[in-house]
């Protein structure tokens, strides 16, 4: 349907750029006869559901996510949670690791457009065993809802970071004055918060100190609302300008 269409778009645009004959045509191909589509509208409902599943470049990994998609979304139907079972998905294989680790979000409460956008992500956040399951367990230990992006951001940034990574990034905080909870405090708010340097956090102190903040202030400005580090300083003086009149 138009809607339909629109939706794809919306969320794939690279769609209207792929060549009909030798992209699109191929890989609706391959999910309509090796994915597994028993109709003409558990394909769409798919494809709109997961529209960049088309940029999927091999055939094996197209099926293997389609039918994971559509076993989500049968099980979700389902009045009562059901739980997924993959035991057919070779051991070891980065598609297992990767539909283990989506799974184990699902069952956390993670919502579909979530899951989905994290399996066809090329990122490699859900594609680690070991890793991937300590980090979940320290952003769940942390308090973040599974349903939020917030959850995610954190989850990729506890992830991505080493522990001499985020001490480090801890300091630049504790030299500004915050405890290591005030950190820890901010990061839930924001998780983006410790993603900075120590320059950009520098420059973003010497730009509300040349508004006329003190230390104190900008210190308390960012314990209650993290956001403010990433300002570029023009955003600060548009702001700071329109509270002032």
């Amino acid at each position: 349907t138009d809607s339909q269409i629109s939706t794809i778009i919306t969320v794939y645009p690279l769609v209207l750029i792929a060549d009909a004959e030798k992209s699109l045509g191929p890989r609706l191909h391959v999910l309509q006869y090796r994915g597994g589509a028993t109709t003409t509208s558990e394909l769409t409902e798919i494809v709109t559901k997961v529209p960049k599943i088309l940029g999927i470049k091999k055939e094996k990994a197209i099926s293997v996510y389609y039918n994971f998609v559509k076993d989500i979304i049968e099980a979700d139907k389902s009045l009562e949670y059901k739980k997924l079972c993959h035991s057919s998905l070779p051991q070891g294989n980065t598609h297992e690791n990767k539909i283990r680790n989506i799974s184990a979000l699902r069952e956390l409460g993670m919502p579909q457009k979530l899951l989905f956008s994290m399996l066809t992500s090329d990122s490699q956040l859900v594609c680690g065993k070991e890793k991937f399951a300590e980090s979940l367990k320290k952003v769940v230990e942390m308090g973040f809802a599974p349903n939020s992006l917030k959850f995610v951001n954190a989850l990729r940034l506890v992830y991505g970071f080493t522990d001499k990574t985020t001490e480090g990034k801890i300091e630049i905080y504790k030299s500004l004055g915050f405890s290591v909870e005030d950190v820890w405090t901010a990061f839930k708010k924001w998780p983006s918060f410790l993603i900075y340097s120590e320059m950009k956090v520098t420059n973003s102190i010497e730009e509300f100190l040349g508004l006329g903040f003190s230390r104190d202030e900008f210190s308390t400005m960012v314990k209650r609302f993290p956001q403010c580090v990433g300002y570029s300083s023009e955003s600060v003086k548009k702001k700071t300008e329109f509270l002032v009149k």
